[in-house]
């Protein structure tokens, strides 16, 4: 099973900063942001993290990389704990596939379905952090109760917020856990089937992989996931875990970026 984080995106919201860097790569609190997913990835039950990546974005992978001269230099400085990290953030099962065109998030998740095979498949997108890694478990469990289902993350949202967002329709079967009948990309307040917006965090049978396949460009001229999970929508359950917005962290704009390193920042030395 593997856990797929799309990374081939311009950045343009974060200009001038993401001309030579990846936005992924931006610091949150004491390690890149992408390094937060692959980590969260790596503790489901994935067995590979593989990343969709843009030719243009090296660093990400050289973050991931062996580099035992630096850490022998570390060493040999006697900076043992940062060698660990390095060593550690190096050796990582993290592999690469591209995107070559910008051609929407489906686009991007169907560029891994050699790697993803007949099995279900995680998609963890870059810009949402979950730092205590509790939630793609959660969503396994769901998905077991409910014969392998699909299930997708979803967060409550305030009214004024709904139509930025694709929502779901359905209802609750638990506490936590709602049956998708519709998803609905961003409806006006009136017309929303409720407030619950898909967050991130996607946990997708291999029929989704195979949907992909066949997808017409949709808005913007791209291949949108939400026509695959529509299309699935037709042939088998799906379900969402209502998560409590505490549990995840926007990165996709300079200011949720910002908020989220003070956030974290705080939680981090309160720890201490």
């Amino acid at each position: 099973m593997k856990a797929l984080i799309p990374a081939a995106g311009l950045g343009t919201r974060f200009l001038p900063a993401t001309k030579a860097q990846p936005k992924e790569m931006l610091l949150v609190v004491d390690r890149p942001a992408i390094q937060y997913v692959v980590e969260e990835g790596l503790a489901s039950a994935a067995d590979e993290v593989v990343i969709i990546n843009s030719r243009e974005k090296q660093a990400i992978e050289d973050h991931f990389s062996p580099n035992p001269e630096l850490v022998a230099t570390l060493r040999a400085r006697g900076k043992d704990a940062y060698a660990d990290v390095v060593e550690q953030v190096g050796n990582y099962n993290v592999s690469y596939v591209y995107q070559d065109e910008a051609l929407g998030l489906g686009h991007a998740v169907r560029c891994a379905h050699e790697k993803t095979g007949n099995e279900p498949f995680y998609v963890l997108l870059g810009d949402v952090l979950v730092p205590d890694n509790k939630m793609l478990p959660r969503m396994q469990e769901v998905s077991d109760a409910h014969g392998g289902a699909s299930v997708i993350a979803v967060m409550p949202v305030p009214d004024d917020q709904v139509s930025r967002f694709g929502v779901i329709a359905g209802a609750p079967v638990a506490d936590d856990v709602w049956k998708i009948d519709a998803l609905v990309e961003k409806p006006a307040l009136e017309d929303a089937p409720s407030n619950l917006a898909v967050f991130g965090r996607y946990l997708l049978s291999a029929r989704v992989m195979e949907l992909l396949a066949d997808v017409e460009p949709g808005v913007g001229g791209e291949i949108q996931l939400t026509d695959a999970l529509d299309a699935v929508l037709r042939e088998e359950e799906m379900y969402a875990l209502v998560i409590d917005p505490a549990d995840g962290f926007d990165t996709g704009t300079v200011e949720s970026w910002l908020e989220t390193n003070n956030i974290l920042f705080e939680r981090k030395n309160a720890g201490k």
